[in-house]
């Protein structure tokens, strides 16, 4: 396993989310560096951790690259050795289940909620355990949609992960046929086996899952496979807007959008580029930090 390093800073909440927002804006930024932000602790709200993770050893140019996400004075950043495991996979170990909406997500070593809808979702090297608020927030939205009497016949997951999402949309509405796609290669294999342990069945037809792997929409399957009246998109706010376009055209009219990854301080920004496009804003929901949407296309352009 090759070595994996960290740079970090404790920062204010402040200065934390708007270094994560630099990140996002950044040009040429590394693909194989990990930004994060975090709470230091549950009773320290406004006290933060921003980490960096490499898989070599920092250099000072590095360092500086970092140090360019803040405006003014950088912070005193510390850089550290990590033991050699996979810092993802021991990061997701042992954590709490979570429920959101009708949904419970947990890691094999926890029981099933008999009472819930139950999703094992092991710790592995792809993002999306539903730990995070985003994904949390996007299954309770979910259920709020299906409850709200939305029908899906055709539904896409782009930016996947483990493919949860995607698992818990085709549960909501299984007569509907299911694309998942993700931008990173590992994706492919981590949503396979996790469609294995939860049952889920590959294929192209109704109730059936399609995987695959692919740059935003650019995939002749994605675009084969459209258009979509079920569309979620759990990203990142840069990525939101970029794409906007093209996951307009891939939106059935009167079709369901659900787009998340975005701070609240983001989501004008985000909900400004899908306005222009047709869509207005049906429900919204805020975890944490994060904004939630739930757009609905018109019928009429």
């Amino acid at each position: 396993m090759a070595d994996s390093w960290k740079i970090s800073a404790e920062v204010s909440k402040t200065i934390a989310r708007a270094a994560l927002v630099a990140h996002e804006d950044a040009i040429d930024w590394p693909p194989d560096w990990v930004v994060t932000g975090m709470e230091v602790a549950d009773h320290l709200p406004e006290e933060w951790i921003f980490e960096v993770y490499l898989d070599s050893k920092p250099r000072p140019a590095d360092v500086e690259r970092v140090a360019t996400l803040f405006a003014g004075e950088p912070p005193a950043f510390t850089i550290e050795k990590l033991p050699e495991t996979d810092w993802v996979t021991e990061s997701q170990k042992g954590v709490e289940p979570i429920c959101a909406g009708r949904f419970h997500v947990r890691t094999p070593e926890h029981d099933a909620d008999p009472a819930m809808v139950d999703f094992i979702i092991p710790a592995s090297q792809a993002f999306g355990t539903g730990q995070h608020q985003t994904t949390a927030g996007c299954l309770a939205m979910l259920d709020l949609m299906k409850r709200e009497g939305v029908v899906a016949r055709n539904q896409a997951d782009i930016g996947t992960g483990t493919g949860l999402l995607a698992f818990a949309a085709m549960h909501l509405w299984p007569g509907a046929k299911a694309t998942a796609s993700d931008i990173d290669p590992v994706c492919a294999g981590v949503v396979r086996d996790n469609m294995a342990t939860n049952g889920i069945v590959e294929g192209d037809g109704p109730g059936q899952l399609t995987m695959v792997i692919a740059d935003g929409m650019d995939d002749p399957l994605l675009e084969l496979r459209g258009p979509y009246d079920l569309f979620i998109a759990n990203i990142l706010a840069g990525p939101l807007v970029e794409l906007a376009r093209s996951f307009a055209s891939a939106t059935a009219p009167g079709g369901n959008l659900l787009l998340a990854g975005l701070l609240e301080t983001q989501e004008a920004r985000v909900r400004r580029a899908y306005l222009a496009l047709g869509f207005r804003l049906s429900r919204r929901l805020v975890n944490g930090d994060w904004s939630i949407l739930w757009l609905r296309k018109s019928r009429i352009r």
